[in-house]
C-alpha cells in the first residue's frame, strides 16, 4: 500500500544535479514513463531570474539546490513546444493570407492557394522564431552548466515516488541525489 501525503505534512520534492542534458533528457523520459506527470518536475530558472528574486549571483548550482526560495520553471517538453510553436505560427500564416485575398476578392483557386501560401509564411515564421527558442535553450543549458549543472526538482505524493524518483536520478548519473522538505505549492 502507497503512503499518501498528509493534508498537514511537508510535502517533498526529491533534487538531483546532472552534468549533461543528454543525462538530464534520459531521466525526464524515465521519470514520465515510470508515472510522474510533467507537472511534478521543474528545473532551476534562468541565471537573471535567480538575480533579480534573489538579490545576488550565485558560483555553483548545489549553493540553491535546497533554498526554498530559488526560482524555478515548470519542465515543459521541449518537442511538444516547438511543435505547437510552429503549428499555430502556419495556422496564422494561412488565415491571414486567405483573409487578405478574399477581402481583394480573389479567386477560388486563389483562395485554396493561400493555404499552401499561408502555410509556408507561419512555417518560415516559426522556424525563424523556433530557431530563436533553440538559442535561449542553449542559452540556459550553458549557463546553469557553467554553474556546475543542471537542477531537476521532482515533487513526489509519496515514499514509494520519492524511492523511485532517486533511483531514477541516480541511474542516469545524477549526482548529490536527496529528498527534503518543500513549501506547499499554493
Amino acid at each position: 500500500m502507497a503512503e499518501v501525503e498528509l493534508p498537514n505534512s511537508p510535502a517533498r520534492e526529491v533534487v538531483g544535479v546532472f552534468g549533461d542534458a543528454v543525462a538530464l533528457e534520459a531521466a525526464i523520459v524515465e521519470l514520465r514513463a515510470s508515472g510522474f506527470e510533467e507537472a511534478q518536475l521543474s528545473l532551476l530558472a534562468g541565471e537573471r531570474t535567480i538575480v533579480e528574486k534573489l538579490g545576488h549571483k550565485y558560483e555553483k548550482v548545489e549553493e540553491l539546490e535546497d533554498d526554498p526560495a530559488a526560482p524555478r520553471v515548470r519542465y515543459h517538453s521541449k518537442g511538444a513546444t516547438k511543435t505547437a510553436l510552429l503549428g499555430a505560427l502556419a495556422s496564422i500564416g494561412a488565415v491571414a493570407t486567405a483573409g487578405a485575398i478574399f477581402a481583394a476578392g480573389g479567386a477560388l483557386a486563389a483562395t485554396l492557394g493561400s493555404g499552401v501560401i499561408g502555410a509556408e509564411a507561419g512555417g518560415f515564421i516559426g522556424g525563424v522564431l523556433g530557431d530563436y527558442v533553440e538559442a535561449r535553450h542553449a542559452k540556459y543549458l550553458e549557463e546553469q552548466l557553467n554553474h556546475g549543472g543542471l537542477l531537476l526538482f521532482v515533487r513526489i505524493a509519496d515514499r514509494g515516488q520519492e524511492d523511485a524518483a532517486k533511483r531514477i536520478l541516480l541511474s542516469h548519473s545524477g549526482r548529490d541525489v536527496h529528498a527534503h522538505a518543500v513549501a506547499p505549492r499554493s
